[in-house]
């Protein structure tokens, strides 16, 4: 039950109310037909966006998106909602706004858990990316990735040692992937592996898009002595057809919310340790 004090009480609807008393129904339909139409297009949009577009304000918006997403016809983010698919993921320039405040908070907790003079591997990813970021001012690490963005990032530190893995380099992310890449990474033996996922099913399964990432990151896991994971509330749950491997094979778990309690039952019986950010 949510309490509200005095000057905090929520303001109504114009618009939603508008709906609802006159019952159009096929307005809310035509809508919300209209929003899967965009997402299928551009595959991620704002809540503000939307908003415009329809002329509706951002609580209309949201009950749209939860009316969408609880029927499994998208997925709701953030700040706006993507496509829902097993097999293609959000666009990278979309899923860099997605949850950015949220990653921030994720890789500064993963930052915190790593000494100085350490060495990593850190695969391709939005929030490993934000992990990068977050590790800059630390002191004379060894980072091996198969992540272009993350090995930009990290070089602006001249007491690093930054090397990038070989392979072809997937345009849309900067990602190195493929039997070179995976060659390569299986010629090292880390400290710690930090890598993150699409998604994170019911069971612990740990799933992702592209088979040849999945494939890197398969070496990452079999090459570092602790793994950490990071990754936002919106990937539990997430469905995606390339399983990467379980739960149980990750030392650390790094959200920014609570999980559910059946998948905190999972981490506490594969062992993982759990850190929630705030």
């Amino acid at each position: 039950m949510k309490v509200f004090t005095e000057g905090q009480m929520p303001k109504p609807d114009p618009e939603s109310a508008q709906s609802v008393s006159a019952g159009d129904k096929t307005g809310l339909s035509n809508r919300h037909a209209r929003i899967q139409q965009m997402l299928k297009s551009k595959g991620f949009v704002t809540i503000e966006h939307l908003a415009r577009e329809f002329g509706v304000t951002p609580q209309t918006i949201r009950r749209d998106i939860n009316s969408l997403s609880k029927a499994g016809l998208i997925q709701r983010f953030h700040g706006g909602a993507g496509v829902s698919s097993s097999t293609e993921n959000v666009a990278y320039t979309e899923r860099k706004i997605i949850c950015f405040h949220e990653k921030r908070k994720i890789a500064r907790m993963v930052a915190e858990q790593i000494p100085d003079h350490a060495s990593l591997f850190i695969n391709i990813g939005t929030t490993t990316e934000a992990v990068a970021q977050a590790l800059v001012d630390h002191k004379r690490l060894r980072v091996i990735t198969n992540n272009l963005n993350v090995a930009t990032i990290l070089s602006s530190n001249r007491n690093f040692e930054v090397i990038v893995a070989g392979g072809l380099v997937r345009h849309r992310d900067g990602g190195l992937i493929g039997e070179a890449t995976i060659d390569f990474i299986q010629q090292f033996r880390v400290d710690i592996g930090i890598i993150g996922i699409s998604g994170i099913d019911h069971d612990g399964a740990l799933l992702d898009f592209d088979y040849r990432e999945v494939r890197a990151a398969r070496a990452i896991i079999d090459n570092s002595r602790k793994v950490f994971l990071a990754a936002d509330h919106t990937k539990f749950g997430r469905n995606a057809m390339v399983r990467l491997g379980d739960m149980n094979e990750i030392d650390a778990l790094f959200t920014d919310q609570q999980p559910s309690a059946s998948m905190t039952e999972v981490l506490s019986h594969a062992d993982v340790q759990l850190f929630v950010a705030g």
